[in-house]
Parts: structure tokens; C-alpha cells; sequence
């Protein structure tokens, strides 16, 4: 196992990267760091989806200058973990919960590991959908997590519950391996800057045109149509208030003003019903918070940073 590095992202110096296994015997990419300074605890880093490891080099490099310890992995069906098809550009996964088994492994590693508690999550997305679906279904070993622009529905759907339909009636047709509608194998971020969905900042932007261009391999394109339904299946989950009251970790929500890939509305809902109740909308921000423009990722690492030695009530 290797991590990428390229001129304009660096890889953050000193990651022993490994592959492990989860129980149903998926193998995947995981990278730790130990913070250079004072350790104050061990912050578990989950991505989105169609993400990988070297995306989050910058963020894990202020949290290492934050005195943090960082592990963090490729879910399966992207990165350098394993594929779930032979096409390993499609993003697949059989079912949503087949991902805890991701983190149920990678929680054993960080145990065996002796990991430095107290435990910190952070997860961008999809990553913060599946945490927040981790801490609804089992003890959590977390004292806090962040969850940034998560998946609690998506944004722009003229016809949601038509779009919801079309998906299962799809799967149920048996095309569910196939990309979803209009979707295809290419790199998001190959399409030009002008018009993009995930953030106003051109040179970080920049950052990952080059990295789709020199690092193929740690790519995915669109989701297949069973991901999707699957994706619908848990996010129809979490309209029930019962779910998020479930939660008992505290939570923050740290959500993007114009997000126009999840719907910020729904993450508002959701962390109503939560332990703490602590959301920070970021206005004009786009879906990337940690890639977006300095003013506006500096207002996520203030969020971050207030909330995770605990000076925000939870």
C-alpha cells in the first residue's frame, strides 16, 4: 500500500499506510499519523463518496499541527481499497451497511493499535452519514464528532420522491450495476471549475484536476444505481426522529450555506432532534467545506477547534 503524492498536494510526511481486512474480507487502504507535538487524543478521518485518502492531505496536516493523532482509510469501492466491480470506476457498495463493516475494522486496528483516547470522528458527507448511522447502531468509543455537509438527503431534486422511485424500480429491473443516469466514469474533477458544485476556491480546485490526471487509479465516477437506492434506503432512515434522538455522542454539524449536493435544510432538521444540538451553517460556502476559500474553511477549523476540547456544551 502507497499514498500519492504530487507537486501542488504533498502527502503529510511519516504515514504508515497498511492494508487490513474487514470481517466479510474486504481489504482496505488505511493511513495513520502520529501528531509531531503534544498528542491530545486520536481523530478517526471518514471521507465521502467517490473519495480518497490524499484528498484530505491538507486537512490532515492542521490536524496533526493540532495535536492530533489522525487514521483514516479508503472505504470500499474506492481509493486504493477494494472494488466491488470489474468496472472499478463505478461507486458500489451491495448494501449501506456493508460500509460499517469498514469502520467496525478499522475501530479494531485503532484498539489493537493502543490509539491515544480520547476519540474524535470527523467525516465529510457520506462519511458523516455512515458515522452518524455507526453511532445510532452501536456503543461508540467517540467523545465527539464533527460531520461536515453529511448526507442526511440531497439537494436539488426537482421530483425526490420520483427520482427515489426510479431508482428502485431500476435495481428492481435488474440494472443496478449500472451507472445511474446521466452518470459516467470520469473524475469530477475533470469538468472545468466554471459551474462546479463543491467549491469556489480555483486553486484547490486545481489541486485535484492535477491528481485525477496523475493518479488514475485512486478514482471513482459516478455511483451505480444500487448505490443510489441503497444511499435513498438510509437517508429515508433519518427522517425518523427517532434516530437522531437516538444519538447519544455529541454531535456537530457543521454545514455549507449553498450546498448544492446535500440538502442543508435536512441537516438542519436532523440535528434538532440530536444531544447538544450544535450546527454552524457557513453562509456562501459551498459542499467542500475543507477545500473551499480560506475565509471560509477557516470558519470550519474555528467550529472544529471549539468544539472538540469541549467548550461547546454537548
Amino acid at each position: 500500500m502507497k499514498l500519492y503524492s504530487t507537486s501542488t498536494n504533498p502527502a503529510p510526511a511519516g504515514a504508515n499506510v497498511i492494508a487490513i481486512t474487514t470481517r466479510d474480507n474486504v481489504n482496505l487502504r488505511l493511513a495513520a499519523w502520529r501528531s509531531p507535538g503534544q498528542v491530545r487524543g486520536t481523530l478517526l478521518l471518514a471521507q465521502g463518496r467517490g473519495e480518497f485518502i490524499e484528498k484530505y492531505n491538507e486537512t490532515i496536516g492542521d490536524m496533526l499541527a493540532r495535536g492530533l493523532n489522525i487514521v483514516t482509510f479508503d472505504w470500499r469501492g474506492q481509493g486504493l481499497s477494494d472494488r466491488a466491480l470489474r468496472d472499478r470506476r463505478k461507486g458500489h457498495v451491495e448494501a449501506m451497511e456493508d460500509y460499517i463493516e469498514d469502520l467496525a475494522a478499522v475501530e479494531a486496528w485503532m484498539i489493537a493499535q493502543n490509539c491515544p483516547q480520547p476519540w474524535f470522528a470527523l467525516g465529510h458527507s457520506m462519511g458523516g452519514a455512515l458515522l452518524a448511522l455507526r453511532l445510532h447502531t452501536a456503543a461508540s468509543n467517540y467523545s465527539r464528532v464533527v460531520l461536515s455537509a453529511p448526507m442526511i438527503d440531497l439537494a436539488g431534486l426537482s421530483w425526490p420522491r420520483g427520482a427515489r422511485f426510479l431508482a428502485r424500480g431500476l435495481d428492481w429491473l435488474g440494472l443496478g450495476r449500472n451507472y445511474v443516469p446521466g452518470g459516467n466514469g470520469s473524475a469530477y474533477f475533470l469538468q472545468p471549475f466554471a459551474g462546479n458544485g463543491l467549491t469556489s476556491d480555483p486553486q484547490r480546485y486545481a489541486k485535484f484536476t492535477d491528481m485525477a490526471r496523475e493518479c488514475p487509479d485512486v478514482w471513482t465516477g459516478s455511483p451505480t444505481v444500487h448505490w443510489l437506492d441503497e444511499a435513498f434506503g438510509l437517508m429515508a432512515a433519518f427522517r425518523d426522529i427517532a434516530f437522531p434522538m437516538s444519538i447519544s455522542v455529541p454531535c456537530l454539524i457543521i454545514a455549507a450555506g449553498h450546498d448544492r449536493v446535500v440538502d442543508t435544510e435536512a441537516a438542519t432538521r436532523f440535528v434538532s432532534f440530536m444531544n447538544g444540538r450544535n450546527l454552524v451553517v457557513i453562509p456562501g460556502a459551498e459542499h467542500e467545506l475543507l477545500i473551499e476559500r480560506d475565509e471560509l474553511r477557516e470558519q470550519f477549523l474555528a467550529a472544529f477547534d471549539a468544539f472538540i476540547p469541549g467548550s461547546v456544551s454537548g
